[in-house]
């Protein structure tokens, strides 16, 4: 499929600020699956924009704003195609076919920092939800992995929260709600308590019924490696295995990490704030 997605982000403020260098996590990750056809960020005030990759190999943007204003906008523009069809056909490595495995310790190293679990006490909480909601998994990895996320899809109830920040899972947990950050860190951390290597993932969805209302918004899940398979993504918002209506746009082990917008203002004592976010996903072909 092919999308064209317009995402803006507008800040205004009740007096003149200055800017932080700021850094943009807005552009498509592309790879074999998701081709970028066209891509244009506008900044204004007037910023010089410098195109790196992180740690995680993301691609973003840092914007050195050149001058104060009382307003900063940002605008992402791009088209992409998408081609991730059947995200289900691939070939598991023989000794990964079923769960429990654990993965070769070449494997093991490279996926140190997407293996790392969370407290005990997360653990514990998520092992008692495990025994509620998940106490007769299928054996296969695949199917197990479906039926994982699909519980967490069938158990929890979304809700849209517009402040920053990753509800703990803890509360995700208690509250049987959350936002679709919030339902990805909870499977990433129930993921990483059974032993397998997953990491956060944050980019576009394209749901006919929202994608071109004012209720659209960037997106969340999380990916799991599967040996043979490679990263593999789940989203336990809406229940599915990823596919072709999903663009990433960048990964990391921790979440906070891929903010889309990071950076601050420059004043010497409080100024009112608004935040304005607008994101238009349409179906080209």
């Amino acid at each position: 499929m092919q999308f064209q997605i317009v995402h803006e982000t507008c800040y205004n403020y009740g007096e003149a600020v200055g800017f932080s260098p700021h850094f943009l996590y807005l552009h498509p990750r592309e790879d074999q699956l998701l081709h970028l056809n066209s891509y244009r960020l506008a900044v204004s005030p007037e910023a010089k924009i410098q195109w790196m990759r992180d740690d995680c190999d993301n691609v973003f943007a840092s914007a050195q704003i050149l001058q104060a204003g009382t307003s900063l906008d940002i605008r992402s523009e791009f088209v992409v195609t998408a081609a991730d069809e059947k995200p289900l056909a691939v070939e598991v490595k023989d000794y990964a076919k079923y769960y429990p495995f654990q993965y070769e310790p070449l494997h093991a190293f490279n996926l140190a920092s997407y293996l790392i679990k969370p407290s005990e006490e997360v653990q514990t909480a998520i092992r008692q939800w495990l025994a509620n909601h998940f106490s007769n998994p299928p054996t296969e990895t695949l199917p197990f992995l479906y039926a994982l996320n699909d519980a967490i899809h069938q158990t929890l109830k979304p809700c849209r929260r517009d402040w920053p920040g990753i509800q703990p899972s803890l509360i995700t947990l208690a509250s049987q709600s959350g936002a679709c950050r919030d339902y990805a860190v909870l499977l990433i951390e129930m993921l990483r308590t059974l032993g397998l290597a997953a990491r956060f993932v944050s980019g576009y969805y394209y749901d006919p019924v929202v994608s071109n209302t004012s209720d659209a918004a960037m997106h969340a899940w999380a990916e799991v490696y599967v040996p043979g398979a490679g990263w593999k993504g789940l989203d336990p918002t809406v229940g599915l295995f990823c596919f072709d209506a999903y663009v990433p746009v960048a990964h990391a082990a921790v979440a906070e990490s891929v903010n889309p917008i990071q950076g601050s203002l420059i004043h010497n004592g409080q100024v009112q704030t608004a935040l304005s976010v607008k994101v238009h996903m349409e179906k080209i072909t």
